[in-house]
Parts: C-alpha cells; structure tokens; sequence
C-alpha cells in the first residue's frame, strides 16, 4: 500500500467563513485516499487506501484508526506504517461475507468493531484476541447495510444505527435491546437514488446528548433529528430548510461545547458542502466544500482539535 506525506499547496477548495469565522482542520477519507487538511486546504497528510470509508478516528498518539481493504480495521501512524491491525472474518459456518462500517478506539485500550454480515460487535486487545462479543438483531440481514455508525456510550451501552432495518438500537453489553428509535418518511415518499433526489429511512449516525436525548444524522432520510428518550422529535433541520444548502446523506455529526452542530452532507453535489456548522437557532457559521482532496462521496469525516461528542 502505498503512502504519501506530503505539503502540496493549496488545492482550490473552497471553504467559506462566515460571522464566528472558526477553521478546523478535517480529517477524512474519499477518493481512494484518507487525509488530513489543513484550515485553508492544505493537505498535511495522506494514505492512500482503497478501503471504502465509512469511520475513521484521529487517535491521541496522533496515528489514525481507519478502514483497510479485506474488511481490516487498522493504526497507521505518520510514516504511513501499520501499526495495528484486525482481519474480521465470517464467524464459522456462516456464508455471509463481513463489511466494516463502524470501530472505535476505547478508553482502556481495546479496540471496538461492528461486523456487518456477522451481525455483532466485538472487541479487540492490541494482540487481536477478542474479549467481548454483543451479539445484535437485524430484521434485515445484508452485509452491506446491517450496520452503519456504531459508538459506545458512557454507561458501557452501545448505540447502533441499522443502516437496512431503518432503526436505531442501544444494546446491553449482552445483546439486549433497551432502547429503539424506527425512522420514518417525515411525510415524504419514498424515491431512488443517493443524492437530494433520493429519500429514504436509511439511518447512518447518531449521538447520545447529555440530556439523554438523541441527535441523528438520517442518512438518506435527508434531515438531522434530535429525539428524545420518548422518540418524540424536539428539534429538526429538514432537507431544503437551509438557504443554499440541501441535504441529501447526512452522515458525520460533531456537537461542540457551544451547543453548534458539525453535520456531514454526502453524495449533495459541489453545489453543497461536504460539511457545514449550525447554531441550534439554525445559522450556518461555517462550511467545507473540497471536491479536490476528497469528492462526492466524503461520508467519514472529523473536524478536529476540538471538544465534542461524537
């Protein structure tokens, strides 16, 4: 696999300040690469992989956890070196083959993976023996779709978003369901299709508040919710809601101290930003729009050396 660190100049990205002008760096991955650019657009790292990306994560040691191909999740540090890595394989007897869409690095070390296709998730020690495993349910079983942004919470509970059920699940360590939330068609038909056009209850993220309610990134349902532990939606952005900007895979979601809201908008067009910061009054304080590093499907996406959950 080849690598490429490199200062390569400003690319003609476009990114636009607006009142709070704040500017972040942004790691992401498309395009057959993951990188890291700068807060003017200036690529500051790359590894070239062909992996498709759906989570990545910036670790303190400064290596980046990221998806390799042959369903791997592997650490590669600044050189572009594989420090770490896990094969996930079909459990025995299965058929079915396993897709990555969701890991994450844990406070005590052990490495979280979501196995789509093997419907669980286990969790990995630095030399690659698992030592839990929660099993899930899928109403509809795909290797491709049984699971998409996974992340575990405080209380030791998992959230998972189920990419083909349409629904959100929060797991007990042992595979019990204690919390669902069913997306719905917000009123819209259903239509074909991963840009604006399409329509869909395909959920891809979501993050647990600290008031207990439920911020979601709908995927192609088009729009950001925030539910409660009820399910009852207390605040939404809908698809068309804000000027200049429409919504079509809502993927990345980062809440700041501020309470402002970092929303990932895949597969919308150049006319579209990649991501774009909201305050909960609904202005737009900032966006990323760089179809040179990175293109149309940009769904994993950090905005980092900030504070936020994610």
């Amino acid at each position: 696999m080849k690598f490429k660190l490199a200062i390569l100049g400003l690319f003609a990205s476009s990114f636009m300040a607006f009142a709070a002008d704040p500017a972040y760096r942004v790691l992401a991955g498309d395009k057959g690469k993951v990188a890291i650019v700068d807060a003017k657009g200036k690529v500051q790292w790359e590894y070239a992989n062909k992996a498709e990306t759906h989570d990545l994560q910036l670790l303190p040691n400064g290596n980046v956890l990221l998806p390799l191909p042959k369903s791997t999740v592997g650490e590669v540090d600044k050189d572009g070196k594989i420090v770490w890595q896990f094969e996930c394989k079909p459990k025995e007897g299965s058929k079915d083959r396993v897709e990555i869409h969701a890991f994450q690095r844990l406070e005590d070390g052990l490495t979280m993976i979501a196995e789509s296709g093997n419907r669980r998730i286990i969790e990995v020690d630095k030399d690659g023996k698992i030592v839990r495993e929660v099993p899930l349910t899928v109403e509809k079983p795909s290797s491709h779709r049984d699971t998409r942004m996974v992340r575990k919470l405080a209380n030791g509970n998992y959230l998972v978003c189920h990419e083909g059920d349409g629904k959100i699940r929060e797991y007990e360590p042992s595979g019990k369901v204690v919390w669902t939330y069913v997306m719905e068609l917000g009123g819209r038909p259903r239509s074909p299709g991963h840009g604006v056009e399409g329509h869909g209850n395909e959920v891809f993220g979501a993050v647990r508040l600290p008031n207990g309610n439920t911020l979601i990134a709908g995927g192609n349902n088009n729009r950001v919710l925030e539910v409660n532990p009820k399910g009852e939606i207390v605040w939404k952005i809908d698809q068309s809601e804000l000027p200049g900007i429409k919504l079509a895979w809502v993927t990345t979601l980062h809440v700041l101290p501020n309470g402002n809201i970092i929303v990932g908008n895949c597969h919308a067009g150049p006319e579209n930003p990649q991501l774009f910061e909201i305050t909960r009054d609904k202005k737009v304080v900032w966006t990323f729009k760089d179809f040179k590093t990175f293109g149309n499907g940009l769904a994993a996406a950090h905005v980092l050396d900030i504070k936020a959950i994610r």
